[in-house]
């Protein structure tokens, strides 16, 4: 039987990790390696883009807050029109494409197109920007439960089930939360937890221009006055922020 003049292209769905190149996994690599056209997020850094074979086409389909070079249907349009192709296309997502990555989006547009596809899991920016900070997620003595939660704003606030993240003994992980820090700790504090509860802003973590910022949810908003944060961001509130201090272990290069 011969093939068809036009065979149809796979997309290989797959989590780069937080930044730092090292922690893509073997399948993530071997993938890189066979893909025809990258279609990229704002989260995947030269040194990933590096690893890519000089053939590639890339194509950059970024958001940043308020600004989205695509909007999320013409990205899932653009992997099927893709494959149609037949070209074998890397979709190349930040952190885990399943975790706050819309990467169930797009698989469903996929399937919905009869285009074959592979997912493959990242380090999601919660596991690896707390690991580099020295933070344990889960820890005996403080926290015995984990929650991700999306801190991105929509018109001005976030509705989030305030109780239950204001609970003890667990730690909570805001993604996307830069621009919404204030309105997250007065949110907490409301809701009973406690003024000193320590707390932690991680900046382009995992990377060499990693910086940790530790206080409480009642000080972080002052403390970041003047800072220059920038994203991508993570904000770690727990118990467990306090062994940041003990466990640190990541030098990042110092600021030129």
């Amino acid at each position: 039987m011969t093939e068809p003049l036009n065979p149809v292209g796979e997309v290989y769905l797959v989590g780069a990790g937080p930044g730092d190149p090292e922690l893509l996994t073997l399948k993530a690599l071997r993938l890189m390696k066979q893909a025809d056209v990258a279609v990229y997020d704002r989260l995947i850094g030269p040194e990933i883009l590096q690893l890519l074979e000089p053939r590639v086409e890339c194509i950059f389909v970024g958001k940043a807050p308020d600004h989205h070079t695509l909007p999320q249907n013409d990205i899932n349009r653009l992997l099927v029109d893709l494959a149609l192709q037949g070209k074998n296309v890397l979709r190349l997502k930040g952190g885990d494409p399943f975790i706050f990555g819309r990467g169930g989006e797009e698989i469903q547009t996929l399937m919905a197109a009869g285009i074959r596809f592979q997912v493959v899991p990242g380090v999601t920016a919660a596991a690896g920007c707390a690991a580099y900070a020295g933070i344990p997620l889960t820890h005996r003595d403080f926290a015995q439960s984990c929650v991700f939660v999306t801190g991105h704003l929509k018109e001005g606030t976030l509705d989030l089930n305030w109780p239950a993240l204001a609970q003890p003994r667990q730690t909570v992980v805001f993604y996307m939360g830069l621009k919404s820090v204030e309105h997250i700790c007065e949110r907490l504090r409301e809701y009973g937890m406690a003024p000193d509860m320590p707390v932690a802003l991680v900046e382009q973590g995992t990377l060499a221009g990693q910086r940790v910022h530790v206080s409480t949810i009642a000080g972080l908003p002052q403390r970041l006055i003047g800072a220059g944060a920038r994203s991508p961001a993570l904000l770690i509130v727990g118990e467990v922020v306090k062994l940041h201090s003990q466990l640190m272990w990541f030098q990042p290069a110092p600021l030129s």
